[in-house]
């Protein structure tokens, strides 16, 4: 019976497990390092706006010493990088609206604005809003409400005339379309002057990817030379949390890549209500930082060979506080007179899959993150995706990987199953160790402790296979959680989404029913009346916890059990075959006849 237990204590643990993991999402506080700008560093001066505020771009909040506001032509080419162009435009949209420019790809469909050059419209082609809704495209970035959420960028100087991402640009055409056999797709936007300066903002999209180039070349016909920084940054209203997983939220906030000494970087990370609470400044050469949305992300990454200035901090959107933005502002570079400069950096726009990812900026895939099993459910993911490039079913890939682990802990099983048969042969003398010394409870131990001593047998044997296979079971479950390749992945029938709960509860029902046979195969006439009622009870109370749990995850616990009691059953026949064969190799001989 220790086996039993030792399986409720495991279930207790990964109920205890995700609860904590739920309250550490929702109450505790996420603590990382704030870096402050020294006054002197050449990113504590390359944001100033025009009209002496010295505030870099993200200090949306902030007006300018003079009170600037945008130009009466609407050009913004002289306007501080504030608010006052922010105001509510047409369809809805908080933010001062120009001509739109559509760009279509294989895997975007991307509406730019001319006021700033902005990506106003950002959606995934082939990636489904949810599952009941699979024809239609999931649209990432949007400038209206409720779901806003746009990319801005611009050029700013001290000296104010440089385009924001209020100024007015203007496109050459207003449709672009990638072409079959065309591997990159150029979007060029125009600005310029009355003074002689002339900016052209180029949007790169390439192939089979989300990834986004983005160039603001900036050319000086003056006598003088023209001082700038680059900006870009996401800006988004708060998330309304729908179908989330059970006992954990999904995160919605910052992550970026922080330097940590030379060539060596960490992950971080800050929620939303962190964020407004304790706004991030950092300054660093190399890395990125990211707008995360659970399986997706709105990600810039800088010249990795320059100084940056990484921020996060609140930015209220009218008709929807709570906002919060976040991006970078690029080192002071001087534009010689007669000459140009190119201020380049990458835009990642899309789903987290890891095949892209990493081929982005180094450690970008760290925004897939399983948390404390990282360890472990990268390789379980590493060996789903091979099996699901095989079967071409995600469903199927979660049983195949399940015969894989079954088979790798096949001696551990073996052990386990030879340990419950042995018990099973203690059963009548442990009954009678019960009758005896049943009211000592200190005497019944010590004799049932003397009885494994005597016979060989360590009941905690059969307990590592339980024990291993709580690990992959969690890992497994922030697979599932985390990798946008499972988002609305059918399996069969009523499955249209492993990683939801079963609909039906259909697969709920089927584990419970297993478990009840796996008790079926271990019945013990030593148990008590009070663990009796326990092993009744268990596989309902198990069967309605994993209602909640995504199917995918079920399923896997369903195939284990399936292969448990066929692995069970195998292993007792051969149990029983092998004594049937000592016993007749015992039995003494005949004698044979005297002549």
């Amino acid at each position: 019976m220790d086996n039993i237990r030792f399986a409720l204590l495991c279930a207790a643990a990964a109920v205890c497990f995700f609860l904590y993991q739920a309250w550490q999402t929702d109450y505790a506080d996420q603590t990382s390092t704030r870096v402050t700008q020294s006054s002197d560093s050449p990113a504590a001066t390359q944001g100033k706006a025009s009209g002496g505020d010295d505030a870099d771009v993200p200090d949306i909040g902030a007006p300018s010493s003079q009170g600037s506001s945008t130009s009466s032509d609407g050009s913004g080419g002289n306007a501080s990088p504030g608010d006052m162009a922010e105001v509510p435009g047409r369809n809805s949209s908080p933010v001062a609206q120009g001509q739109k420019v559509h760009v279509v790809t294989d895997k975007l469909d991307v509406v730019i604005d001319t006021q700033g050059g902005a990506l106003s419209q950002v959606a995934l082609r082939g990636v489904p809003l949810s599952s009941e809704k699979p024809d239609t495209d999931l649209r990432l970035l949007n400038d209206s409400l409720p779901d806003f959420f746009i990319e801005q960028s611009g050029l700013i100087s001290k000296d104010g005339d440089a385009p924001t991402h209020t100024a007015a640009f203007s496109a050459e055409k207003t449709d672009y379309a990638m072409a079959d056999g065309q591997d990159t797709l150029v979007v060029p936007l125009s600005w310029t002057d009355n003074a002689g300066h002339t900016v052209v903002k180029r949007y790169t999209f390439h192939r089979g990817s989300y990834k986004i180039g983005l160039d603001q070349q900036a050319g000086n016909q003056t006598d003088a030379p023209w001082n700038l920084s680059q900006y870009v940054r996401y800006w988004r209203a708060p998330q309304t949390v729908t179908g989330d997983v059970p006992f954990s939220s999904p995160f919605f906030g910052v992550g970026w890549y922080q330097a940590k000494g030379d060539d060596e970087f960490a992950y971080k990370t800050r929620g939303r209500d962190d964020v407004l609470s304790d706004s991030l400044t950092l300054n660093q050469t190399g890395g990125w930082i990211a707008m995360i949305q659970h399986y997706f992300i709105g990600a810039v990454v800088p010249p990795a060979d320059q100084q940056v200035r990484f921020f996060a901090r609140g930015k209220d959107i009218q008709g929807a506080n709570g906002g919060y933005s976040t991006g970078f502002v690029g080192a002071q570079q001087a534009v010689a007179p007669g000459a140009s400069t190119d201020f380049s950096s990458t835009l990642f726009v899309g789903p987290k899959y890891q095949d892209q990812l990493d081929g982005i900026a180094p450690g970008l895939d760290l925004t897939v993150d399983y948390g404390w099993f990282s360890v472990l459910a990268r390789p379980i993911f590493t060996v789903l995706e091979f099996l699901h490039g095989l079967v071409g079913n995600w469903g199927l890939a979660i049983i195949l990987l399940t015969c894989v682990i079954k088979a790798l802990f096949y001696k551990l099983s073996e052990i386990q199953f030879r340990g419950m048969a042995r018990m099973r042969k203690f059963q009548p003398r442990m009954a009678k160790l019960k009758e005896q010394y049943g009211d000592d409870k200190a005497e019944l131990q010590k004799r049932m402790m003397q009885l494994y001593k005597e016979e060989g047998f360590n009941p905690m044997a059969g307990c590592w296979p339980l024990l291993v296979q709580m690990p992959v079971f969690i890992a497994l479950y922030w697979v599932l959680r985390e990798s946008v390749e499972l988002r609305h992945a059918p399996f069969m029938l009523w499955i249209n989404d492993l990683s939801a709960p079963d609909p039906f509860y259909v697969l709920p029902v089927i584990f419970g029913l297993t478990m009840f046979l796996q008790q079926r195969l271990n019945v013990s006439a030593a148990m008590d009346p009070m663990q009796q009622r326990v092993m009744q009870i268990m596989p309902v109370g198990m069967a309605v916890f994993f209602a909640f749990f995504p199917a995918g995850l079920v399923l896997y616990w369903c195939t284990n059990n399936l292969l448990t009691i066929a692995q069970q059953w195998y292993i007792y026949r051969k149990l029983d075959r092998e004594e049937a064969a000592g016993t007749a190799n015992t039995k003494p001989k005949k004698a044979g006849n005297k002549s």
